[in-house]
């Protein structure tokens, strides 16, 4: 049924998109915008898997009859109010027979069903190849500064003042430093971040610069496509300057909750120690068992978190030494015009790459 399939070029052409994969391989990552009816449980892939090594015949046998009742059974909730002119996009790993056995049921019954060739597999190729190559179409413009500068707070403020943001840490759902878990906020899969970022970057105006914060390679779990890293190591900068009591101040609020999880605070703790040695280590720890708020947070910025900024920021990005100084008040109520405040000093400033790395 090679007439059934189609390219990702044709997405556009459908009234919906199916993933009929399980809803693990769901969860991991998708089209953008499609649901999910599985064709196949977690369970009975897992169970169909096993059954093949040892007889591939069994394993179709029983599959397809695991695969009918599922498909009946959305047939019935899932798809029972589609119109007779629906037009569905379905697509399962790697265009074989999951998707085939939904699309030939699809159209037996009259909608005009179609199955995407190669399936997930070809999205994925396809999201690579982007980040690959959209970085380098984008002009971004990275606000450095340490921890506590108050970059994400700018950042979103650029973005209220109209000017074109890429939020990372948003992104990530993490704040990229090492206390940067979001509570109760888990960190997307890799591919699914993937996606979010491929989905972004195609949203830009390509004649506007887009304001982003300095990050490292990873956000925590999450890891930067290479493309984008080094465009933003390229890029020019803004140091963001902040006062170091409101860089205290800022990190009390904006960490706080993790002084109420003092035994998961003191394990991130440790995990420094091949960096500051157990004396150090076990300093902070008494802060935070004596609740010593501020005292742990000036010593966190003081000999962690300055120290590590020299050393990253510095020796990455190209552009930092000619870099415009921009000062910020983070605990502001105004972070808004303050950022309008910044768009109106780069107005003269030339923003693009090529003459920053010069």
């Amino acid at each position: 049924m090679n007439h059934q399939r189609v390219t990702l070029s044709q997405l556009g052409e459908f009234d919906e998109v199916v993933d009929v994969r399980t809803p693990l391989e769901y969860a991991e990552d998708h089209l953008p915008g499609a649901i999910n009816a599985p064709v196949l449980s977690n369970e009975e892939r897992v169970i169909v898997g096993t059954l093949y090594k040892q007889s591939p015949f069994d394993a179709t046998r029983v599959g397809a009859a695991l695969a009918a009742r599922n498909i009946a059974m959305h047939l019935d909730t899932t798809f029972a109010d589609r119109p007779r002119n629906w037009r569905p996009l379905i697509y399962c790993w790697r265009g074989g027979k999951r998707s085939g056995s939904m699309t030939a049921m699809f159209n037996m019954i009259g909608w005009r069903a179609r199955q995407l060739e190669d399936g997930y597999k070809a999205y994925r190729h396809s999201v690579l190849e982007a980040l690959g190559t959209l970085p380098g179409q984008l002009r971004f413009v990275v606000l450095t500064g340490p921890t506590g500068s108050g970059k994400t707070r700018l950042l979103n403020a650029l973005g209220r003042a109209g000017a074109q943001i890429l939020d990372l840490e948003a992104l990530a759902a993490h704040r990229g430093s090492l206390l940067g878990a979001l509570p109760a906020r888990e960190q997307p899969p890799q591919k699914a971040f993937d996606t979010s970022l491929v989905q972004t970057l195609r949203s830009f105006d390509l004649t506007r610069p887009v304001f982003v914060e300095a990050e490292s390679r990873r956000i925590g779990a999450i890891t930067l496509p290479v493309a984008l890293v080094e465009g933003l190591h390229g890029a020019p900068c803004v140091v963001v300057d902040v006062a170091r009591e409101e860089r205290v101040a800022l990190l009390l609020e904006e960490y706080g909750h993790l002084l109420a999880e003092r035994d998961y605070f003191r394990d991130q703790l440790f995990k420094l120690t091949p960096l500051h040695g157990r004396e150090r280590i076990a300093s902070w720890c008494q802060l935070l068992d004596e609740d010593r708020r501020a005292e742990l947070s000036e010593a966190l910025v003081t000999q962690h978190y300055d120290p590590a900024y020299t050393r990253s920021t510095r020796k990455h990005f190209e552009s930092l030494a000619r870099a415009p100084h921009f000062t910020f008040h983070p605990m502001s109520a105004d972070a808004v015009e303050e950022a309008r405040s910044l768009l109106v000093q780069l107005e003269g400033v030339d923003l693009s790459s090529k003459s920053a790395a010069q």
